[in-house]
C-alpha cells in the first residue's frame, strides 16, 4: 500500500519490516506522556508500522550519505526538552521516532506526518512515504532555520 520505490521496499523487508505490520505503542505512550510529550495519531501509525526497527544502510546516496536509522522512541528518552522546544520552534508538536546514524542525531515526527531530523538544529524529510524514501536512499534533510515557519517555504 506504501508508494515508495522497489529498492527502499526491499530495504525496509530486509530490516523486518511486513506490509500491514502492527505494533504496540502503548509502551512509548506512557513513557512520553510522562516527560510531557503526547502520541498524536501521526506518531502513532507510523510508529505502529515501523517502531522497532532497525535500517542499516550505508554507503553512497542521492545527495548525501546513506546512514543506518534506529526506529525506537525509547532511544531519544530525556531528549524530550528538544523534541519540546523544535517543536514550538517550528509551530508543529514533535514526537521522538528514535535515532538517525547510531544517535549522532534523532528523528522526529509532526502531528502531519512529516518527519524531521532534530539535532541541534532541525531539518525536514518531508511527509511521508517520501521521507522513507529519502532516509533509505540518502536524500539530505532540507535545514529549517530557527524562528522560520517550515510551512509554504520554498526550500
Amino acid at each position: 500500500m506504501s508508494s515508495w520505490s522497489p529498492e527502499v521496499g526491499e530495504v525496509l523487508v530486509a530490516s523486518g519490516w511486513t506490509p500491514g505490520r502492527k505494533v504496540e505503542t502503548a509502551g512509548w505512550r506512557s513513557m512520553f506522556a510522562a516527560a510531557g510529550l503526547a502520541m498524536h495519531d501521526a506518531a502513532e501509525a507510523f510508529l505502529q508500522e515501523f517502531g522497532g526497527l532497525t535500517v542499516n544502510v550505508s554507503g553512497p546516496g542521492i545527495s548525501c550519505a546513506r546512514t543506518p536509522f534506529e526506529l525506537d522512541p525509547e532511544l531519544a528518552w530525556g531528549e524530550d526538552d528538544r523534541f519540546t522546544e523544535w517543536g514550538e520552534a517550528i509551530g508543529r508538536p514533535l514526537y521522538p521516532l528514535g535515532e538517525l546514524d547510531h544517535g549522532r542525531s534523532f528523528l522526529g515526527i509532526d502531528d502531519m506526518g512529516v518527519i524531521y531530523l532534530v539535532e541541534t538544529w532541525v531539518a525536514s524529510f518531508g511527509p511521508m512515504p517520501h521521507a522513507m524514501e529519502s532516509l533509505v536512499l540518502g536524500v539530505a534533510p532540507r535545514r529549517i532555520d530557527e524562528g522560520h515557519e517550515p510551512a509554504g517555504q520554498p526550500s
